[in-house]
């Protein structure tokens, strides 16, 4: 009886010293999972140096680029020159005419973006009149007459849109014209006009540009300004398709 109860704890011990020797080794092979886990993750994760790196890096760029606009556009003065082109009505039964132009010009710029341009051009050209056999001694031998007209305008300029490269802006300006259309008929009004061109004078005149600057350095920068062109000769209104194209140079630091 007594080997009996030896027997039966000898089991019980045995198999709570089983119980617990497979719920360690259970425990120890599960466990060794989570670490490698929880690596994988702040692997793939950005730490919060790398955060601190890039957002260092970004701000950098970004005051670079703040620098290289404001060296190239913070200047006061702005002094152009080039050519240009004008698709013109040189009388009211004529057709258009090709004509070009020198073109010169300067703007105060009151800050980065904002400045007040003057401008000069100078246009020549000849039109064509056709043949006028029902008054020969008049326009005898005149089917190509030269003209040219001279503008002085004046008004706002505006850079709407600013890179280290290259900027666009939008410039309206208005003045006068003066037209000379008699020049191959001895400045004779009477003739030029019966030839069907405009007779002399001076009138308004105004254009409406978008400039595009592309900058070689921060003080020079190659310009091309589609633009329509308006003048009012011969008491009507002309509506004309012109560009002009040339150099600027950029100096006085605002």
């Amino acid at each position: 009886m007594s080997s009996s109860r030896r027997l039966a704890l000898l089991l019980a011990i045995g198999f709570a010293a089983a119980t617990a020797a497979l719920a360690q080794s259970s425990s120890s092979s599960s466990n060794p999972a989570a670490p490698d886990q929880v690596q994988s993750e702040q692997a793939t994760a950005p730490s919060q140096g790398q955060i601190s790196v890039q957002a260092r890096i970004k701000a950098r760029r970004a005051q670079r680029r703040s620098a290289a606009i404001h060296e190239a556009y913070a200047h006061r003065y702005e002094a152009y020159t080039g050519m240009g082109y004008l698709r013109f009505e040189p009388g009211a039964k004529l057709e258009r005419t090709h004509e070009y132009a020198w073109t010169v010009g300067f703007t105060r710029y009151l800050d980065e973006r904002l400045g007040v341009t003057a401008e000069g051009r100078g246009y020549y050209g000849t039109a064509f009149v056709g043949i006028h056999p029902e008054n020969p001694n008049l326009v005898q031998g005149i089917t190509n007459p030269a003209i040219s007209e001279y503008t002085a305008l004046v008004g706002p300029t505006y850079r709407f849109y600013l890179q280290p490269r290259f900027s666009v802006s939008g410039r309206v300006m208005g003045g006068v014209m003066r037209g000379k259309f008699s020049g191959d008929t001895y400045h004779d009004t009477t003739v030029s006009t019966s030839l069907g061109l405009w007779p002399d004078g001076t009138t308004y005149a105004a254009s409406a540009s978008i400039p595009v600057e592309f900058n070689v350095t921060p003080h020079l920068a190659a310009r091309v300004a589609p633009e329509y062109f308006f003048s009012g000769f011969g008491s009507t209104q002309q509506y004309s398709k012109a560009f002009t194209v040339g150099l600027v140079y950029r100096f006085g630091k605002q």
